[in-house]
């Protein structure tokens, strides 16, 4: 049974590969779960440096010693690749979780339930193995027979990665994190979409890392060598008999003003000058933590209504394989709004926004609360201080 129809983008993405002077992967990790109790902890992910995916045959077949799957290309369905490569596509749509007609993306990779016939060269080989050394060593082991032998194809050769089956909650972001693998080189391997948007039950190949690269975390950064205490900066002279310190001057600036009414804190929040405004009014349920959480939760009454935090337009509505949507709007300045955990979207893809205009509405099921990010392109940004008069 098929989840998801395509393109059903998995994480807030319409094209956010495209995005105005964005060039970096979007690593939007929404993790399904709000909240301390459910969320997935990936702190210690990192992103390893990998290899290029092995060049499939002349039918779209990439063969391992393991297993062998088919590369769809360019108006592929999912009878035509089962035609061309020799398959039965029922078979083949019940061992993927989709349907025969279903429309596949160039470069898609479908797996295989049984091995068809092996390209010229016969399946990768592990790197290292030389097949025309092998068969010299072979003929040269035959009987002395004369022996009518034919030039081999060559072989490739290279690791056979690992092949992960996705589950229900699973996203391309929380996978890639779960195998230290940077998202694009997992959407690269297996033909994803500017979206990301994986389905349950689909196959795929873990992108196997170049020999001697290290990891390193998905939000590393440099930082400089530690100096000791008071390195870098001047020590001030302490004050002595001999040059005390100058008489301060205490003469008042100005009078005092007389003291106002208690302010209006409601008409604060309508006017505030803060970058953007709260999406909900409501408790933070979960701080933000860069790498663990990249916004905050705010909790509110189911049917509450989420609000624009700023002025600008709506990116991308997306939905997770839970079928929860995701809003994204780009703001002037390169910034990102996301908002996530949501029901009742009252926006479309590509309407102007303004700030305080109400985007969907808090969840009648589920936890009553709003995931709520700010980005700087695909960098994630800590929300308060943007919130924060």
């Amino acid at each position: 049974m098929r989840l998801l129809q395509r393109p059903l983008p998995v994480l807030a993405g319409l094209t956010l590969m495209t995005l105005g002077a964005c060039s970096e992967t979007f690593d939007l990790d929404l993790r399904g779960g709000l909240g301390t109790g459910n969320a997935l902890d990936t702190a210690d992910a990192a992103r390893a440096a990998t290899s290029s995916r092995p060049e499939p045959d002349s039918r779209g077949i990439i063969s391992y010693p393991g297993y062998q799957v088919a590369v769809a290309r360019r108006g592929d369905t999912l009878s035509s690749l089962a035609t061309r490569i020799g398959v039965d596509a029922n078979e083949l749509a019940r061992f993927n979780g989709i349907q025969t007609g279903d429309t596949l993306r160039r470069g898609e990779v479908i797996a295989l339930p049984a091995r068809v016939a092996e390209p010229a060269g016969g399946p990768i080989r592990p790197d290292g193995v030389d097949i025309t050394e092998l068969a010299g060593n072979a003929i040269d082991a035959a009987d002395s027979a004369r022996v009518e032998t034919t030039a081999l194809a060559p072989a490739q050769t290279g690791a056979q990665p690992i092949r992960h089956r996705v589950k229900r909650g699973e996203t391309a972001f929380t996978i890639a994190r779960l195998y230290n693998v940077s998202i694009r080189s997992l959407a690269e391997w297996n033909g994803l979409n500017s979206d990301f948007a994986v389905r349950e039950g689909q196959y795929l190949l873990i992108p196997v890392a170049l020999p001697g690269e290290q990891t390193r975390p998905f939000d590393a950064t440099e930082v400089s060598e530690p100096q000791a205490p008071g390195v870098g900066s001047p020590t001030p002279e302490p004050p002595s008999a001999a040059t005390p310190l100058p008489d301060e001057d205490t003469t008042p600036v100005a009078a005092a003003e007389p003291p106002n009414d208690a302010p209006d804190l409601g008409a604060d929040q309508t006017t505030s000058n803060a970058r953007m405004s709260y999406p909900v009014r409501g408790d933070i349920i979960r701080p933000y933590a860069k790498g663990k959480n990249d916004g905050i939760d705010i909790a509110a009454a189911p049917g509450t209504a989420v609000k624009a935090a700023d002025k600008g337009v709506v990116a991308a509505i997306t939905k997770d394989t839970k079928g929860t949507p995701i809003i994204v709007v780009k703001h002037s300045g390169n910034l990102l709004t996301v908002y996530s955990n949501v029901s009742d979207v009252a926006v479309s893809t590509g309407d102007t926004v303004n700030r305080g205009q109400t985007l969907a509405k808090i969840p009648s099921t589920g936890i009553a609360a709003v995931h709520f990010e700010v980005r700087d392109g695909f960098d994630s940004l800590d929300p308060i201080p943007f919130l924060t008069p």
